[in-house]
């Protein structure tokens, strides 16, 4: 008996990891290096393309109790992420590309495993799958599941943010502080004066975007929007979000700017850094232009400018269980961001639970419906609840985890028993 795992991102790893774990055997498809999809650079598993941070790494939100019960269960994924990990403050960031070679080095060692490196256009209905191709489905493979639903597909776009090198940031401009001075001062702030905004402002509204292959109009995903998007929602928009200036507070005036860019770090050796909030689908050229009004990026070596993808996911309410099987054949379950779930270690999470629960199946075994008081329980129960008629895609969050049992008078503490209760909750199953 073997199981096919179609895609070798990070559900796709994971799922096939959680299944060779069981001594059943997967083949994974993977079509890198042979075919790469617009977004993908590296012939490695697991590329984090958008950003590399895998978000807070706390109790006290949901995404640190998510990674804290993945860790807690085996996963593959967060056992390479805090290997490779660099400094960010409160966060979990890692170096991507040794991230991505650990991942690929694991998954290809595993004699469980056999990487066939070919684009999968065709489900066999009789055959085990996971399909974890992300929301970079390829053309092929988006016409067969569509086909193979009866139904069409949501889509949106994302994009993935500009990464400028360290030595070409002018320090005498920007200063290193993290937000409310809360973990290490990780973070490179590049501070603006009204005037400053203003004019950086008006040139990005009004800057080039590239051209959007495969769509008629572009549909956008509020958790990661183009910067040019959200700049033309109105003037202050960004001084609310990616330029928000509180609690950054200048070194030598103490003062706090009219609006502040933070860059973060991208490797291990704190040579290159991404810009935090700017996923954009500006030209190239542009996003030198207006990208160097930024005080501190005047001289900015750009390593990487930010791309435009498709983004693709199913209506899953209507078309999965929560043990991310189908439906409409208890053979094939689908795993990662093409699922409705948001965010590296949502995507982390599913293929956890859908390699699990095929490995399962497979052995005889009762599937694991995880608790909605878990945050693997609440993503979902959340992609699979069919009373949802808008779905939308959703990171991890306590609005869908299962409330507390009894009264806070503050969110932190509250937050912290429902992470407590969770993780007692999480270790009674049987993995």
């Amino acid at each position: 008996m073997k199981v096919n795992v179609i895609g070798a991102g990070l559900a796709g790893c994971e799922a096939a990891w959680q299944i060779a774990k069981r001594n059943i055997d997967v083949n994974l498809y993977e079509m890198k290096p042979k075919k790469h999809s617009p977004a993908h650079k590296l012939d490695s598993f697991a590329e984090l393309v958008c950003s590399n941070s895998l978000r807070g790494a706390s109790l006290e939100n949901a995404v640190g109790l998510l990674k804290e019960e993945l860790r807690l269960g085996g996963s593959l994924i967060m056992e390479c992420a805090l290997q490779t990990q660099v400094p960010a403050g409160g966060a979990l960031a890692v170096d991507r590309e040794k991230f991505s070679t650990l991942v690929t080095e694991k998954i290809k060692n595993n004699p469980h495993i056999e990487i066939i490196n070919e684009e999968y256009t065709k489900i066999n209905p009789d055959e085990y799958t996971v399909i974890a191709t992300g929301p970079l489905t390829s053309d092929g493979l988006y016409e067969e599941i569509k086909n193979f639903f009866g139904e069409g597909y949501l889509h949106f776009f994302d994009a993935a943010a500009p990464i400028v090198t360290k030595e070409s940031i002018d320090m005498t401009k920007a200063y290193k502080k993290a937000r409310y001075d809360k973990g290490t001062p990780d973070y490179i702030n590049c501070p603006m004066t009204k005037e400053e905004y203003e004019n950086f402002w008006n040139e990005l509204v009004n800057a080039e975007v590239a051209e959007i292959h495969g769509a008629d109009k572009e549909v956008v995903f509020e958790g990661c929007m183009p910067v040019e998007t959200m700049a033309k929602r109105g003037k202050d928009t960004l001084l609310f979000g990616p330029l928000k200036p509180v609690g950054l507070e200048m070194p030598n005036t103490n003062e706090i700017p009219y609006a502040a860019i933070q860059l973060r770090q991208d490797n291990s050796e704190g040579t290159l850094y991404n810009i935090v909030g700017f996923q954009t689908h500006l030209k190239f050229g542009e996003q030198k232009r207006v990208f160097s009004m930024i005080p501190g990026l005047e001289m900015a070596e750009f390593v990487r400018y930010g791309v435009m993808h498709r983004n693709t996911f199913i209506n899953s309410p209507k078309l999965l269980y929560p043990t991310y099987c189908t439906r409409k054949n208890e053979k094939i379950y689908f795993a990662g961001q093409i699922t409705g779930v948001e965010g590296y270690v949502e995507s982390t999470s599913s293929g956890f639970v859908a390699g699990i629960n095929i490995a399962n199946k497979i052995l005889g075994k009762k599937e694991i419906i995880f608790p909605k008081e878990t945050a693997n329980g609440a993503l979902c129960h959340y992609i699979s609840d069919e009373s949802i008629s808008n779905f939308q895609p959703m990171n991890i969050t306590f609005g869908i985890i299962s409330p507390a049992d009894k009264k806070f008078k503050k969110k932190k503490e509250k937050n912290a028993y429902i992470s407590s209760r969770a993780i007692e909750i999480f270790n009674k199953i049987e993995l």
